[in-house]
């Protein structure tokens, strides 16, 4: 706001005041709370009502009385002053590093099976959460529209603050009655010779399982695609096919991991935020509790770097 020390020009503290005569019904009053002499706490109102080409005030008697337009205009006085506040406070909270909200940005299976039970372990004292749902390809495109912590599966590019999150195994959900129901593993190449409900190509765990086949030689046998894990697990058990996903059994289905070779096949995940955000600490911190809790709930992250 306009005007230096004596010009009369409508700064904030000359808002503060007019509020401040507001409120307490007296100049002595608001002086007294605002830490000035009378004398120039009613110069400043003056001047005040000089720079609008408004008379906020009636004098009479030595006391001030909030005219019609001085009533109409304070709701607008008290709205600037408590903004400005609000900055002073945000500008504080950005200096000190301390992160009130923070948005994470991750895939539609990694939201509802690892970021949604991470936020119901967070307490008060925690950053006010939000998720947005991205496809893979955009999850590190994310931080530079406004996400602070994107969590994706292939390796961040190296202009990224980064840590390994989690290695979430790729598995072929049966129903009860199938003949893998009780077994921990099979190889990829008993996996081909199912009748496959898959999700679409640029999904991770499709991704995963495209890359075992291919390492293996082998090719598809019967597959059907669908566009959601839950719709994929919701066939197979209906004993239509084998669901291969990454996402926690639902429906009753028993999960069998995919061998390939000696390895299973996996997603990993990894945390990426933007270098120099100014609550930089605090995400990697965020990003460390999750993949310990990636850790308690899935095993130690293994993922490429």
């Amino acid at each position: 706001m306009g005007g230096g020390e004596g010009d009369g020009g409508m700064e904030l503290r000359t808002l503060r005041y007019l509020l401040a005569v507001a409120d307490t019904g007296s100049v002595s009053a608001a002086a007294r709370r605002v830490h000035v002499s009378q004398p120039s706490l009613s110069r400043q109102l003056r001047g005040l009502e000089q720079s609008l080409g408004i008379r906020l005030f009636d004098r009479r008697d030595g006391r001030l009385s909030l005219t019609s337009a001085g009533r109409d205009f304070l709701p607008i006085a008290r709205d600037l002053v408590t903004r400005a506040d609000l900055a002073v406070k945000a500008a504080a909270t950005i200096r000190s590093g301390v992160l009130p909200s923070i948005t994470i940005s991750c895939p539609g299976t990694t939201l509802t099976d690892v970021i949604a039970p991470f936020l119901a372990t967070w307490g008060a004292a925690d950053p006010m959460p939000g998720v947005w749902e991205e496809s893979p390809p955009a999850i590190y495109g994310s931080l530079q529209r406004g996400a602070d912590l994107a969590i994706g599966t292939e390796p961040p590019p190296p202009e990224l603050g980064r840590l390994p999150i989690a290695t979430l195994p790729v598995w072929a959900y049966v129903p009860a009655g199938h003949r893998w129901h009780g077994r921990a593993f099979v190889p990829v190449g008993e996996v081909v010779d199912e009748h496959l409900l898959l999700l679409p190509p640029e999904q991770h765990a499709r991704r995963a399982l495209d890359a075992a086949v291919a390492a293996a030689g082998l090719g598809y046998g019967p597959t059907t695609e669908f566009g959601t894990p839950e719709v994929a697990q919701a066939v197979a058990a209906a004993g239509r096919g084998v669901a291969v996903v990454s996402d926690d059994a639902r429906f009753g289905l028993w999960p069998v991991a995919i061998g390939s070779g000696r390895v299973g096949v996996s997603i990993s995940l990894f945390a990426a935020w933007s270098r120099g955000h100014h609550a930089e600490e605090a995400i990697r911190s965020i990003a460390q509790r999750l993949a310990d809790f990636c850790g308690r709930r899935y095993g130690r992250p293994r993922p490429r770097r």
